[in-house]
């Protein structure tokens, strides 16, 4: 024991208390002992002050992320919802657009064919396994629409009715090969029958048959309906000679057509349910 009251470490004991002492006797005298007390609280609780920030400021982000997120899922469902209602207007204005047009084309028809009855009619639905571009109609027995009504465009004739419902129609297309339909080369009135052919189908065309081989028929005539059998009104355009070929018998001539209107793609149509020279159903 006495060793140690002389060694060097019991000396800078004695020095660092006598330090202390001192300082807070001076720290006492001049007031500054709260202030030390003060300082060392600090040291103590800064950590945990600095912790417990952190937690608050990570709480209030994600407390923040949710309403923002809420705020983020009520804008876009807000969105959602005006993007329907401008699809909907768009879709009534194109549906009035088309009904508008198809009024014109009504009234443009009727001037210049006042013995014509029609119904309008739009195509919905197609049959993809016809090779001839059939379609089917929202009109049907119910607006007036019988068999073997014809139908057109403003443009030219498109087929006929071949089969009716209560509240659609089928109809069949100037490409099928079982319609068969008089008609003339107006410029040369040489006479033939349209009809299809599955090749000239697959292009979208047909053709003028039974042409003499005396015919004058030449690329870029125009063929319309002659109203032989009162099956269609008279003077329907039919469509445009491409070129005139020779029958494979030798016989007799046929003209390649393209048509008037493209049935391939056709969406809204006249079907005449009464005209001027028309057959009875009896015929």
């Amino acid at each position: 024991m006495g060793d140690f009251f002389k060694s060097i470490r019991f000396k800078i004991l004695v020095a660092v208390l006598a330090f202390l002492l001192a300082f807070m006797l001076r720290a006492a005298y001049t007031g500054g002992l709260a202030p030390m007390t003060s300082q060392i609280l600090g040291i103590l609780t800064n950590p945990l002050q600095k912790a417990s920030a952190s937690v608050s400021a990570s709480f209030s982000g994600l407390f923040d992320r949710m309403f923002r997120s809420g705020e983020i899922l009520e804008e876009n469902e807000r969105l959602k919802e005006e993007n329907r209602r401008l699809t909907q207007r768009q879709l009534e204005f194109d549906k009035y657009k088309l009904e508008n047009e198809q009024l014109k084309e009504y009234l443009d028809i009727k001037e210049k064919n006042p013995d014509f009855d029609f119904e309008t009619a739009f195509v919905i639905g197609r049959d993809p396994n016809d090779r001839f571009y059939a379609f089917t109609i929202d009109k049907g027995s119910l607006d007036g629409i019988s068999l073997h009504d014809p139908v057109i465009t403003e443009d030219g004739l498109v087929g006929m009715v071949v089969e009716v419902g209560p509240t659609y129609a089928k109809v069949a297309t100037i490409l099928d090969v079982m319609l068969e339909i008089s008609s003339y080369d107006s410029r040369t009135k040489d006479i033939g029958i349209t009809t299809g052919r599955i090749d000239l189908a697959e292009e979208g065309l047909c053709q003028l048959t039974l042409l003499q081989r005396e015919s004058g028929a030449s690329a870029g005539d125009i063929v319309i309906t002659s109203n032989v059998g009162g099956l269609y009104p008279k003077d329907l355009v039919i469509g445009t000679i491409r070129e005139v070929r020779t029958e494979s018998h030798g016989i007799s001539l046929y003209a390649v057509i393209e048509p008037a209107v493209d049935v391939r793609t056709v969406k809204d149509v006249l079907v005449i349910t009464s005209f001027e020279g028309q057959a009875s159903a009896a015929e």
